[in-house]
């Protein structure tokens, strides 16, 4: 069904997204709470079947409660368990997962259990919920663009034209192809490990078990909540067969782990190679990528699966501003943020993976820099390192929660699709009143906070320390939760880094007169 127009050419959708993983789910939810029509596109014949990806860091929590989901995300999912290091006949135990300090600033401290299946089904019926679809059995083989609309070969010989094409469609995307990035990296085909979901007899399910052992044959078996299934993980060399029936890991798992254990009820099943690559560009015109197809990442910090959600969360409200008539640069700014974010990440999780090899407390232990909440575009394309900021806060950093002196918490007033702007004092109050916003794009929740900049309650006493107030400010915020701009009444602003210029370069520009 044809059901939008560009520059008088139909299109079957604004935008088709390529992969129904998690990111490419994510990226559906947010289109269509904005109200963006896309069709997804999966070759297989249904969601991901596997725990793989298995940690959800808070930062993503944040993006999940944003889009709706979280509260089920945490009824289905659960903490992270201790570490126990099998070593003959002695277990060390510890937690992996440093506990963070319950804080204001975020509701979601410490990283959650929920196997990749989980992840995608509560995101599809999130996309079911919001009257989307998901086609599934459908391969997009070919991609061709033009001035006005990209246009989408399928395996079934159907033509879709769309605004935008993004592909989500993992390490060996066809989009990244169709782009021209190259994809940067390196896979070390002699470090294989199996990784299957299967339920194991004579292990507690209290903790995820380790059993170190020499020459790279290690075990792992890691818990997983809402039922009896373990996640196992069992190194093998280059030359192992690597046979995946239930007959053959049950013995595997006997000879490497302990004669008492039986696997049985095996669920899914593969080989896993740890890639580290990353595409170098994000975008082709009106072809973008997102998640594994833009960067892969070794599984140790559980930080591939929350870098893509979040590629998506920045990429939807650009996509709906742009297709609303903000600047076509603003999509520039995709790849601007999340490609250096995705190099950091890589290190990291390299670095963690090469420490998984020498099975010690402290290299398999994770804590603040795995949770991405310090994540910040500050000094990016939307972020001048020379824009106005606060005692505590930049333009590009992550917008923190903290309470509300009426009651309830910052992200009640960020949850949503659109922009927010945050009078702090007088003088900003005058300034939001003043403020003039386009009627096209994603609207602008306006609140004015206290009057004073002086605090008279705990409450304020918080929220103006979270956001480093001591003079009048106005602190607009992105969809995305990152700060777009501090201004500050009476305060000139740096050359082309004022109101206005961040306004030209965020949303559509007025009606002419």
């Amino acid at each position: 069904m044809v059901d939008q127009q560009c520059n008088g050419t139909p299109t079957d959708a604004d935008v088709v997204v390529v992969g129904a993983g998690p990111v490419g789910l994510a990226l559906a939810l947010d289109l269509a709470r904005r109200g963006i029509s896309a069709r997804v596109l999966e070759r297989g014949a249904g969601t991901f079947e596997g725990s793989r990806a298995k940690g959800v860091q808070p930062r993503t929590l944040e993006v999940l409660d944003d889009l709706g989901v979280a509260a089920e995300a945490r009824a289905v999912g659960g903490p992270y368990p201790p570490m126990g290091l099998h070593i003959g006949p002695f277990t060390k135990t510890w937690q992996m997962q440093h506990p963070a300090p319950a804080a204001a600033a975020t509701p979601y401290p410490d990283i959650l259990l929920l196997p990749q299946y989980a992840t995608t089904a509560l995101l599809h019926r999130a996309v079911l919920d919001q009257g989307g679809t998901v086609e599934f059995g459908v391969t997009a083989e070919k991609f061709t663009q033009d001035q006005d609309a990209a246009t989408v070969t399928t395996d079934d010989g159907r033509l879709l034209r769309a605004r935008f094409v993004v592909g989500a469609d993992g390490g060996g995307s066809t989009v990244r192809k169709a782009i021209g990035a190259a994809f940067e990296g390196s896979t070390d085909e002699a470090d294989r490990m199996i990784i299957a979901d299967a339920r194991v007899d004579g292990l507690s399910p209290d903790r995820w078990h380790v059993w170190p052992r020499t020459g790279g044959r290690t075990v792992a078996a890691c818990p997983l909540p809402g039922g009896d299934l373990f996640q196992l993980m069992i190194t093998i060399g280059p030359d192992d067969p690597a046979e995946l029936t239930e007959e053959t890991l049950a013995a595997l798992l006997k000879r490497r782990a302990g004669r008492s254990l039986r696997l049985h009820g095996l669920t899914w099943a593969s080989v896993f190679r740890p890639n580290i690559r990353l595409a170098d560009r994000y975008r082709n015109g009106r072809l973008l990528i997102a998640g594994d197809a833009a960067h892969v990442h070794t599984p140790a910090g559980a930080q591939g699966l929350n870098t893509g959600v979040q590629d998506a969360y920045n990429l939807g409200w650009k996509l709906q501003q742009v297709l609303a008539g903000a600047p076509d640069s603003l999509l520039d700014t995709y790849q601007g943020e999340r490609r250096p974010v995705a190099a950091k990440v890589l290190g990291r999780s390299t670095e963690l993976y090469a420490g998984l090899k020498k099975p010690r407390t402290r290299a398999l232990t994770r804590g603040d820099e795995e949770r991405q909440l310090g994540l910040s575009y500050f000094g990016g394309p939307l972020a001048p390192s020379d824009a106005a900021s606060t005692a505590a806060l930049r333009p590009g950093d992550r917008a923190p929660d903290a309470p509300l002196p009426a009651g309830g918490h910052l992200f009640d007033l960020y949850r949503g699709p659109h922009f927010t702007a945050l009078a702090f004092g007088a003088g900003a109050g005058a300034a939001l009143a003043s403020l003039d916003w386009p009627a096209a794009g994603a609207p602008l929740h306006r609140h004015t906070l206290p009057a004073a900049t002086t605090a008279s309650t705990p409450d304020e006493a918080s929220l103006l320390t979270a956001y480093g107030i001591t003079d009048d400010t106005l602190v607009l915020v992105r969809p995305d939760g990152y700060i777009a701009h501090i201004h500050r009444p009476g305060t000139p602003a740096p050359p082309g880094a004022g109101l206005t210029e961040t306004l030209s370069r965020l949303t559509p520009a007025p009606p002419a007169t």
